[in-house]
């Protein structure tokens, strides 16, 4: 028989989910060297967290929250007004890998999942450097 579990079902699903944004939000409110990455977000972080949580939820295989109230992601679009380097690029996955260590996703998973989301946040770099 074939494994069709889902990387939302391996990991927890949506408990797992909200705590990974609670956890990645909260990382990057407080950790001094995620500055840049905390000034690129709104002061009041809730939205942020909901709209990550939502596309998260689909993306990792659960419900696509995200694409039944926003419509398609287009990510590369909606990330465009703001100004991604490297840097940035960098302080969001070192984020991300923060949380989901906080989280305590198991190893395996962490470690595509890092793959993956170093790879979308790469593709959302839209300046030099």
């Amino acid at each position: 028989m074939e494994n069709t579990t889902t990387t939302y079902d391996q990991i927890g699903g949506e408990a797992t989910v909200g705590k990974l944004c609670d956890s990645f939000y909260a990382l990057m409110e407080s950790v001094p060297q995620f500055a840049e990455l905390r000034a690129m977000h709104p002061q009041d972080l809730q939205g942020s967290r909901d709209k990550l949580f939502m596309f998260l939820s689909g993306w990792m295989g659960g419900p696509d929250l995200f694409v039944e109230k926003f419509g398609h992601p287009r990510l590369r679009g909606r990330h465009m007004p703001f100004a991604i380097g490297i840097l940035e690029r960098d302080q969001w996955v070192a984020c991300m890998l923060l949380a989901m260590e906080e989280v305590g996703i198991d190893p395996a998973i962490r470690a595509k999942l890092l793959e993956n989301f170093f790879n979308t946040a790469d593709f959302m770099r839209n300046k030099e450097g």
